[in-house]
């Protein structure tokens, strides 16, 4: 079981910078991939960015390449994304998600889940 909380969001103007957080419990984060994904009102939950478990791989969306950028320290049990050049078209609900293997861009692929935190980019 993991358990998963996010935190750093919040209100910045268009151009501006964030560094999300997501804390995991559990001894066995190490094995787990770690997928980030956002969900704007009205819409589909869509992925980010993954990064594997050992942080060698990532992968990210082509709406997010270039500006947002995903780690991980297994020792303090965290991932990271720090978003930077903030666009309006950002906002949304940024939800960080865990499962066993490899890193996958599909919400159902993922076990575990955070509730998630709130990003507005104003313009």
């Amino acid at each position: 079981q993991v358990q998963l909380v996010e935190s750093g969001g919040g209100l910045v103007q268009a151009g501006g910078s964030l560094r999300l957080s997501c804390a995991a419990s559990g001894r066995t984060f190490r094995s787990y991939a770690m997928g980030w994904f956002r969900q704007a009102p009205g819409k589909e939950r869509e992925f980010v960015t993954a990064v594997s478990w050992s942080g060698g791989n990532t992968y990210y969306a082509d709406s997010v390449k270039g500006r947002f950028t995903a780690s991980r320290d297994n020792a303090k049990n965290t991932v990271y994304l720090q978003i930077n050049s903030l666009k309006p078209e950002d906002t949304a609900v940024y939800y960080c998600a865990a499962r066993l293997g490899t890193i996958a861009t599909n919400p159902p692929a993922y076990d575990y889940w955070g509730q998630g935190t709130q990003v507005t980019v104003s313009s």
